[in-house]
């Protein structure tokens, strides 16, 4: 692949922040960023793309990887994003944005083609690469800058943060400290191991990989006699449809198990995908604590189901090894918990399997297994652990965060701090849905040019969704936002 060429040319800028005059200083060491982020994946880089349209705003963004990637080991041949094309990094608030993914395909010459294979769903790869585009070409973006810690200066009113610069090799290189009025944490998430499955990630020879680096150990794990993927999402899905086209007919060798009842579809009616708008957002959170909590574990189809062309093809594959009469050695088994799992020698896995239903209990001897078991958002309690006596916590002890994304934070620490995808318990299933970063990034830059300013620099439409989630009406025009007080007359 060409390096990308560079972004197209940007409309007149937005107003400035302060009236023109002379340069000012260049932030750091001793001048404070007005945002600093931590972690540059698809939300502090949607933040990272907008922020770079606001003039005389002052941000930088750091990530300790040599350069941007988003989930390499899923990156299968052919497989799609769960959300069209229009939710990339800025589009839904800023259509005219030159870091749009329209303006990507352009930079590449590829609208005609785009325009031809009418595509909503771009392929996973794709967007990969649409969003490193991005992140080489922002001025804001700064990788192999690993941040240590985060602290709080009440003299200066600014947040110092350490970090250490990394060489090619990811080692240390150099030491630093930057300052910053705000802050904005987006570290991600991280593959999740479920306890009776954690021994197995130890064995040498016999290979146990969670899904997440499922194509680095692709030809390994399709050398093996037997293999089981657990876990019913769409990273399973995928895996188990990958693994499947790659074996012979007749030898496939491979079993599913899913906890869910079901290998179920993601719920995907229009009324259904407005629980992903704005609207519901600010009626999830206006939720008592203990309401958001009982309802989160319902809503599993919402975001944990598969989608309908992966079932569909995992069903037409099978089918087509029916024709001459056989059937496929293939065992798809759902409403199955893994209890317990050990080593049999060094080359086979025993995992001891319940069903939810029956209540009967049976093991399975495998040669290799993929872990499609999820992902859980990275703890940051280290990172911010000078903040803590600062961060107001909720009856189950984690951090409360408001409607605008920002941390509650004792009134002596006059900075804020923003999080990116780590607010589900706050904010509802939409959190790390990639259609809001845009929403939510803007949510957070309007409230910092609220603050200088006095204005909001991206309007933001009251309403979202047809539906009205609340008897109360409070899903609509909870956030104060421009067009709001327009229409409001």
């Amino acid at each position: 692949m060409t390096e990308p060429a560079e972004p197209a040319a940007v409309e007149e800028p937005a107003p400035a922040l302060a009236p023109a005059g002379p340069p000012a200083p260049r932030p750091g060491a001793d001048v404070p960023y007005d945002l600093l982020g931590i972690g540059v994946g698809p939300f502090n880089l949607s933040l990272a793309a907008l922020a770079d349209g606001i003039e005389g705003l002052t941000t930088a963004f750091y990530d300790q990887r040599a350069a941007f990637h988003w989930h390499p080991g899923l990156l299968i041949d052919g497989a799609t994003l769960q959300v069209p094309f229009l939710a990339d990094l800025v589009t839904l608030v800023d259509p005219a944005s030159r870091w749009s993914f329209l303006n990507w395909l352009k930079s590449r010459e590829r609208l005609f083609p785009f325009y031809f294979a009418e595509r909503f769903h771009v392929h996973r790869a794709e967007y990969d690469a649409y969003c490193r585009w991005v992140a080489e070409h922002l001025p804001n973006t700064h990788f192999r800058q690993q941040v240590d810690s985060v602290g709080w200066n009440p003299a200066r009113a600014r947040f110092e943060i350490d970090h250490t610069r990394l060489d090619e090799n990811g080692e240390a290189e150099a030491l630093g400290r930057t300052n910053a009025r705000h802050l904005v944490i987006g570290v991600g998430t991280e593959p999740h191991v479920p306890e009776p499955l954690r021994p197995l990630e130890e064995t040498p020879t016999v290979p146990v990989v969670h899904s997440a680096h499922y194509l680095d150990n692709r030809e390994r794990l399709l050398a093996a006699d037997h293999i089981t993927v657990v876990g019913s999402g769409q990273s399973g899905a995928e895996v188990f449809l990958d693994l499947l086209r790659a074996r012979p007919a007749g030898r496939e060798r491979l079993t599913w198990l899913a906890r869910t009842p079901a290998f179920a579809p993601m719920e995907y009616s229009r009324l259904g995908l407005e629980h992903f708008t704005p609207d519901y957002t600010r009626y999830f959170h206006g939720l008592p604590e203990e309401s958001r909590d009982r309802l989160l574990p319902r809503q599993w189809q919402l975001h944990k189901g598969i989608d309908h062309d992966t079932i569909t093809a995992i069903h037409q594959e099978l089918y087509r090894r029916t024709l001459d009469g056989g059937w496929p050695d293939a065992v798809l088994t759902p409403g199955v918990t893994v209890r317990t799992a050990g080593r049999i020698g060094t080359q086979s896995i025993e995992l001891h399997l319940e069903h939810a239903d029956q209540g009967t209990r049976t093991r399975l001897i495998t040669s290799a297994v993929v872990l499609a078991t999820g992902y859980r958002e990275r703890p940051v309690d280290r990172l911010l652990a000078p903040l803590d006596p600062y961060i107001k916590k909720d009856g189950s002890g984690r951090p409360k965060i408001d409607a605008r994304h920002r941390i509650e934070l004792d009134r002596t620490v006059t900075g804020r701090v923003y999080v990116q995808h780590a607010d589900r318990h706050t904010h509802g299933v939409g959190a790390p849905d990639l259609g809001l970063a845009a929403w939510r990034s803007a949510v957070v830059l309007n409230d910092l040019t609220g603050l200088l300013t006095g204005a909001e620099h991206y309007p933001l439409p009251a309403r979202t969704a047809f539906t009205t989630f609340g008897l109360d009406g409070a899903a609509v025009g909870d956030v104060p936002t421009r067009t709001a007080a327009l229409r409001r007359g």
